[in-house]
């Protein structure tokens, strides 16, 4: 994010001495994207940032995934997913953080989407694989970074950059409930989309947010504690190309006593979003709100819809023939959905090769509505992707036939069932 900030204390000059009240120097780190060619930032450290004194294996979450085949649109219910379903207490996942609690959904070789219901603190964490897009869909949580600290709440969008160290502790569980997030991790960048963007990266007037809308760490804490565990995930032999390795730092790494630059974690709350509507069906494109290699991030938020007197408010039937298309209904009535069992917590999949739409009771439902009142997350991959262990453990089964009505072995029965924990 090409928007510089500086939080603590900094010298004058990059890369001169710098020195606290006794003298001791402080060790400079650039945190930098693309090999020095692209954003970055300077931390200043009290301790050395790369010191060890132990390293060990972490095993990950299961991130063994099987192909969507036969080739059909699927409906997940990730409620499902973690006991109590919709109604999840915090008791009932007591021991289950937002880093190691992750189910895996679905995921190629560029983008994994988990889904997690946690109410433990989570570990101090280490994406080493790339930037990771995290949607609270529920819940209250401290997001504790190495950068400082960020408030996350429902509807906020955390983003975290590849190697950010940081930790999740939810807030608050007995008002607030566990957190709900649905964890969107790339093999890239995130980052709003070019198309928003000045040639040096000021959010333009055409922008559905702006920088306003982001919101950066709080100072950063300094903390003096030995031998602190870090969990780092990693590429390596594993499912997907990944591993997991913990390592032991003789010294917290929240040492930091400033830093500078345009390379940080924030917020986005999709309540900011500001959405374009048109007389005419406006395509997904225009609800797009951040980009990664081979994917994209969109939401759909409640909203005036199209004011043409003839206009169909729904939308129209298409095919997707670059991409997986990946929704997920986040809050209120999907009006393009009615009839198929979709509801809140559900994730639809709608795979390049498979034209898909509106139920087809639904079309004729819309005319002549002058509002949506939805809100849903969707992410769009250009590679194929296949089923997780979460995802198979989610599907409903029926959703593939819906728009006929029946099914390889008669009419489609009632909508229910799905996951269960």
């Amino acid at each position: 994010m090409a928007h510089y900030r500086t939080m603590g204390d900094v010298p004058p000059k990059r890369h001169t001495q710098h020195r606290d009240g006794q003298g001791r120097l402080y060790h400079e780190e650039l945190m930098g994207e693309e090999g020095f060619s692209s954003d970055s930032s300077l931390l200043y450290h009290v301790g050395v940032p790369s010191a060890l004194v132990d390293a060990r294996p972490w095993e990950l979450p299961d991130q063994r995934t099987t192909p969507n085949h036969p080739l059909q649109p699927r409906h997940l219910q990730l409620h499902g997913l973690f006991p109590g379903g919709s109604g999840t207490e915090a008791s009932q996942v007591a021991d289950v953080d937002v880093v190691r609690g992750r189910r895996l959904v679905l995921g190629n070789a560029d983008v994994r989407l988990s889904y997690v219901v946690a109410a433990a603190d989570s570990p101090l964490y280490r994406n080493a694989v790339g930037d990771e897009c995290v949607y609270v869909e529920r819940g209250a949580a401290r997001v504790e970074t190495v950068f400082g600290h960020l408030d996350a709440t429902e509807g906020d969008y955390v983003l975290l950059p590849r190697g950010t160290t940081h930790r999740w502790l939810p807030v608050d569980v007995a008002a607030n409930g566990p957190v709900r997030a649905y964890c969107i991790e790339a093999n890239s960048h995130i980052a709003p989309p070019k198309k928003y963007l000045s040639r040096y990266g000021q959010l333009l007037e055409h922008a559905p947010y702006c920088e306003r809308d982001l919101h950066g760490p709080s100072a950063p804490e300094v903390r003096d504690e030995a031998d602190v565990e870090v969990y780092v995930k990693h590429r390596g032999p594993g499912p997907g190309g990944l591993a997991g390795t913990v390592h032991v730092v003789p010294r917290h790494p929240f040492d930091v006593v400033g830093w500078d630059g345009c390379l940080y974690p924030y917020t986005f709350s999709v309540h900011d979003f500001e959405p374009i509507t048109g007389r005419v069906h406006q395509p997904p494109p225009v609800h797009q709100v951040f980009e990664g290699w081979n994917f994209v991030i969109c939401n759909f938020v409640p909203r005036k819809v199209d004011y043409h007197p003839l206009a169909v408010p729904v939308p129209y039937y298409h095919a997707n023939v670059d991409s997986d298309e990946i929704m997920f209904y986040v809050d209120g009535d999907y009006e393009a959905r009615k009839g198929s069992g979709i509801a809140k917590g559900s994730i639809t999949v709608h795979p390049g090769g498979h034209s898909h739409g509106p139920q087809p009771s639904a079309i004729e439902a819309s005319l002549g509505a002058e509002r949506f009142d939805e809100l849903a997350v969707m992410v769009d991959t250009f590679r194929p992707l296949e089923l997780g262990e979460g995802g198979l453990a989610a599907d409903d089964g029926r959703y593939a036939w819906t728009w006929s009505g029946r099914g390889p072995t008669g009419p489609v029965p009632p909508a229910g069932g799905g996951a269960t924990a």
